[in-house]
């Protein structure tokens, strides 16, 4: 009863899991097999061990049989990655299904169910360093040939290829003096969106319809021109790509969308709101733009800096301080207010630490002299 390349298993159970297997696997590869049956392994092995009473299908419970062997896979040590614990609850699943249909036990298909399968963890592109973005768009504005100004192009506007490949010729459209935007064509979301654009990817543009004039395919109205088809033509941009990255000292495997990655974290840090950068990259969900985002520790330290040196922004600004038109104690309030006022504007203004927690202290001290003062009952006349 061997379910694996290791010795065979001694367990009632091997045998009708290897002749679910050896259906299943019929279509499939050697390795796919040798999968299959290691994953099957290693549930009659937990139930040998924890539940050897276990001695027919019949016996098999989704409560506590299942569930316990997923809980010994996520208590391993070393943990699983997530994507084999992913492929052994599915792989297990499958051939649960076909000892259900080939055993006519119809519970079995049940033992095993789509909530016990996480979901897979999102692998998204990393921006690119500041060292490989400067290298990289180098590298391009050296070789100035048509696939580099259309990386170029990709790195300054944030679209994804598809869409770049797809411009129109007329892609360019006046916004005002001095102001553009780019119409990004249906993406991957089915909707165009306007790109607003500088001088360098008007530029950028303007040198692409040079290179399209040379072209000898008929004008299609497209800013690039193609013999094949699209994903022709977009294999053989990322293989450039791949060159380009090579050439420009880059020793880890980059691909064009951590273009879009790198323009959208520039963006950010560059002050773009959230609501916009999602306009820009035709998102339809603020979750996917910050998938795009790379918070560093800079950022963060940037962002407390401007907190804590300008809190204006965060709260309003204390009123200027006026001469009180009352007399007596009411007139001694209004100025101990104004005095608090005044102190607390002066503060604000300092990025000296020292002086700024020496005006805290004094702030302090007014609002307890400003307490007592309340608490005074005039003299009756």
């Amino acid at each position: 009863m061997n379910l694996s390349r290791r010795a065979p298993l001694q367990h009632p159970l091997a045998a009708s899991f290897t002749r679910a297997i050896d259906v299943i696997c019929i279509p499939l590869s050697p390795g796919t097999e040798r999968v299959y049956r290691g994953t099957a392994r290693s549930f009659l092995l937990y139930l040998g061990e924890h539940y050897p009473r276990v001695r027919s299908l019949e016996h098999l419970r989704r409560d506590p049989h299942t569930i316990g062997w997923l809980s010994s896979l996520r208590s391993q040590a070393p943990p699983l990655a997530a994507t084999t614990y992913i492929l052994r609850i599915l792989l297990l699943r499958s051939v649960f299904l076909q000892l259900a249909q080939a055993e006519q036990l119809p519970e079995l298909a049940f033992l095993l169910q789509r909530q016990d399968v996480p979901r897979a963890p999102q692998r998204m592109p990393r921006p690119l360093t500041a060292e490989q973005d400067h290298a990289l768009q180098q590298e391009l504005l050296r070789r100035n040939d048509l696939p580099a100004n259309l990386f170029l192009l990709l790195r300054h506007t944030g679209m994804r290829i598809g869409e770049v490949v797809d411009l129109s010729f007329d892609c360019l459209h006046s916004q005002g003096p001095d102001r553009w935007a780019m119409l990004a064509p249906l993406g991957k979301l089915k909707r165009e969106r306007m790109v607003p654009v500088d001088a360098m990817v008007c530029a950028l543009v303007h040198r692409l319809r040079f290179f399209r004039s040379f072209e000898p395919q008929p004008a299609d109205g497209r800013l690039l021109a193609r013999t094949g088809d699209k994903n022709t033509f977009i294999r053989k941009l990322r293989q450039y790509f791949h060159e380009a990255t090579a050439a420009a000292g880059i020793e880890s495997r980059v691909v064009p969308h951590q273009l879009r990655h790198t323009y959208a974290t520039e963006m950010m840090r560059s002050g773009v709101s959230l609501p916009a950068l999602m306009r820009i990259l035709g998102h339809t969900s603020p979750d996917m733009t910050m998938l795009y985002l790379e918070i560093a520790l800079t950022d963060l330290e940037k962002e407390f800096q401007r907190a804590w040196s300008q809190p204006r922004h965060l709260a309003p600004h204390p009123p200027a301080p006026r001469l009180s038109q009352r007399t007596g104690l009411p007139g001694i309030i209004d100025s101990l207010v104004a005095a608090q006022n005044a102190v607390e504007s002066y503060r604000r203004d300092q990025s000296d630490e020292g002086l700024r927690h020496r005006l805290v202290c004094i702030g302090n001290r007014l609002c307890k002299i400003l307490a007592l003062v309340r608490k005074l009952v005039l003299p009756t006349e």
